[in-house]
């Protein structure tokens, strides 16, 4: 689980870059950045952490889990401060700047949105579990609830920190939550319920009595 949940803080931002559109009946299509599919992830693999080995563990995760981000901006920064090789195609340099050479606005809010919604994920899956297992139907509506509430507030963040003052943003905030908050309950009750059976065979008894 950690070692995936690394891979997702990296790779998140370099999915934002492509939007797909999801069709909402009659009422057209919302459009939404493709990092919401490796955010959703690290929901379900914070989320199960939560599950099986409490809160301080997947709060653990979630701050492990700025140093992978940590690397790889500076990774980013290091290549494109590099002189390019001569051999290398324009059109090959231009797209590899226009994707990984953001505005420090963005480089900065990124981070930002992670950690308090992340945290804030599983505090709020954390809360919702009681004193009992909060397993079956229940942890899958723990996780939809807790992954809505917090990506609504990680585009909230992240939005604002990057783009407040550039151009209005009030359209993409609504239809960046719309599309999250829908993403959450059709997704990650489905995804945290496979991911809590597939932790539990993984470490074998112990799992089965967490």
């Amino acid at each position: 689980m950690t070692l995936l949940y690394g891979g997702m803080t990296v790779i998140a931002g370099v999915l934002a870059f492509k939007q797909f559109a999801i069709p909402i009946f009659d009422l057209g299509t919302l459009k939404v950045e493709s990092g919401i599919l490796a955010f959703l992830l690290l929901v379900v693999m914070s989320s199960t952490v939560s599950q099986l080995h409490g809160k301080a563990a997947a709060d653990r995760l979630v701050l492990w889990g700025f140093l992978p981000l940590a690397c790889s901006i500076a990774l980013i920064w290091i290549v494109l401060a590099l002189p390019s090789s001569p051999q290398m195609p324009a059109e090959n340099l231009d797209a590899f700047n226009t994707v990984h050479a953001q505005t420090p606005r963005i480089m900065a809010a990124g981070p930002v949105a992670y950690g308090v919604s992340l945290l804030l994920n599983v505090w709020i899956f954390n809360k919702l579990r009681g004193s009992g297992e909060g397993g079956g139907f229940w942890l899958m509506a723990r996780g939809a609830i807790a992954s809505a509430i917090s990506q609504a507030i990680d585009t909230v963040i992240f939005i604002t920190l990057a783009f407040y003052g550039e151009f209005p943003i009030g359209d993409l905030l609504v239809g960046q939550a719309i599309a999250k908050i829908v993403l959450s309950f059709v997704l990650v009750p489905f995804l945290i319920a496979g991911a809590v059976a597939l932790a539990k065979w993984l470490d074998g008894p112990e799992g089965e009595t967490a």
